[in-house]
């Protein structure tokens, strides 16, 4: 498995016995793995599953698992009460007779209350158990739905953050040019204020190539051009492996502005300092990407 993103959706629709449902998988970026799980009620039990599963297949991220369930309505049980309707035509028969009252329609009759029984079906165990053993199987499948769809991300993600680590070397490899011309500059800019303050700077050569030699190491920024080379190498490594870099990649885009403000106050050149500022920036933009990696 290559890179994987931390957002996406997946889905998985079932049906057993009169049963349907639908299983959705949702996630967003997160620091941690935060696992929610969303049900009707009676399906609790299904959470347990739905955390195994997301556990097992992320490591970074705040995924919501839902579970939507209908039950088809036919399974209600409708009973017409005889014993009441002859009840209520007992009671009517007087009136009829004395022809105060007209005999009592069908339909009438079953508006009265108690005439038309609704229960719900007995609930069958072993039914139940195939819906839930069905149903955490949908919820398996939309998880998985939702892998690859970060598996896609990672693998748009990962061309983008490539091109960013190139720039970065590109950046590096200027800016490695540029401070082998520091010594030089370094050592005429301070010629040159020694010469505005003193009329008669000669016998100060010596002194002048000692002070601009300290100087220069000051300013010397080859450990952070070797140390910002390694961290390309670095990022190039884990952007072409294999397993989650998220958390390794956020630590090495720490390093890398790390060097980078260290390169731009060292810079005696303001071409250099150019560079190390383009440098900063096109590190932020990796550091922005690099939050969206499992």
């Amino acid at each position: 498995m290559g890179l994987s993103g931390m957002t996406g959706f997946g889905r998985a629709d079932g049906v057993q016995d009169d049963w349907t449902w639908a299983a959705e998988a949702r996630s967003v970026n997160g620091r941690n793995l935060d696992v929610r799980f969303r049900s009707p009620p009676g399906f609790e039990t299904l959470e347990r599953a739905a955390r195994d599963g997301a556990q097992g297949r992320f490591q970074r991220g705040q995924i919501t698992v839902g579970l939507q369930a209908k039950r088809a309505e036919s399974q209600a049980q409708v009973r017409i009460n005889l014993d009441q309707i002859e009840r209520y035509l007992a009671v009517t028969q007087g009136l009829v007779t004395e022809g105060r009252a007209t005999p009592p329609a069908l339909d009438g009759l079953l508006a009265l209350r108690g005439v038309i029984d609704v229960t719900d079906a007995e609930p069958d165990p072993e039914a139940l158990a195939r819906v839930e053993a069905a149903m955490t199987a949908s919820i398996g499948q939309a998880l998985d739905a939702l892998k690859l769809a970060r598996e896609a991300e990672g693998a748009a993600l990962q061309g983008v953050l490539l091109g960013l680590t190139d720039r970065i070397a590109e950046l590096t490899a200027q800016a490695e040019v540029l401070a082998a011309e520091q010594p030089e500059v370094i050592k005429a800019r301070f010629a040159r204020r020694i010469a505005e303050l003193i009329d008669d700077p000669a016998g100060l050569e010596a002194r002048i190539v000692q002070e601009a030699a300290a100087m220069a190491v000051k300013a010397d920024v080859r450990e952070e051009l070797d140390r910002l080379a390694g961290h390309v190498d670095a990022a190039r490594g884990l952007l072409t492996g294999e397993g989650p870099v998220g958390r390794r990649l956020d630590f090495l885009t720490q390093e890398f502005m790390r060097e980078a403000n260290t390169l731009c106050s060292k810079s005696a050149l303001s071409a250099l300092t150019a560079v190390g500022l383009e440098l900063k920036a096109v590190i932020e933009q990796l550091r922005e990407q690099v939050q969206n990696v499992e």
